[in-house]
């Protein structure tokens, strides 16, 4: 077999980087970077069903219950019990969390920058479709 550049290697140093820099940033918040992801997809689906996080986030349910009931404990969102379904939760965003907006989309990108400091707009724009295509490469074979 021959020897070839390991695609999921540098997208798994990439990740743990971007760990490594959320938690430190993130830190002054008390959010860790198991977190963070999570109160993002909230800043845009506020009030989203707590199995559909998991869902189009692609994280088991009990990882999800955990980072959920960790934001909660720090305040940042309120679980409610769904009034069409009273098995499930609605997760919504506290003034807390939105006092922080404007800070957390500043990391967030910052970290853009980081990765993306010598790169053209045209590249940029070219990494997140090929990153895009993996994804999707990836949930069509499951």
């Amino acid at each position: 077999m021959a020897k070839c550049e390991s695609i999921g290697r540098y997208i798994s140093e990439i990740y743990r980087m971007g760990g490594k820099f959320y938690s430190k940033a993130f830190n002054k918040f008390n959010i860790g970077s198991g977190q963070y992801i999570f109160l993002l997809h909230l800043y845009f689906n506020d009030g989203i069903n707590q199995e559909c996080i998991s869902s189009n986030l692609n994280i088991d349910k009990g990882t999800t219950a955990r980072a959920l009931k960790r934001l909660e404990e720090l305040q940042y969102v309120e679980r409610v019990v769904d009034k069409e379904d009273k098995r499930a939760y609605r997760v919504f965003l506290t003034e807390k969390a939105k006092d922080i907006e404007e800070e957390f989309f500043f990391t967030l990108s910052s970290w853009n920058d980081v990765l993306s400091k010598d790169f053209t707009e045209e590249e940029k724009v070219m990494a997140i479709n090929l990153l895009k295509r993996m994804t999707n490469n990836y949930k069509n074979i499951i």
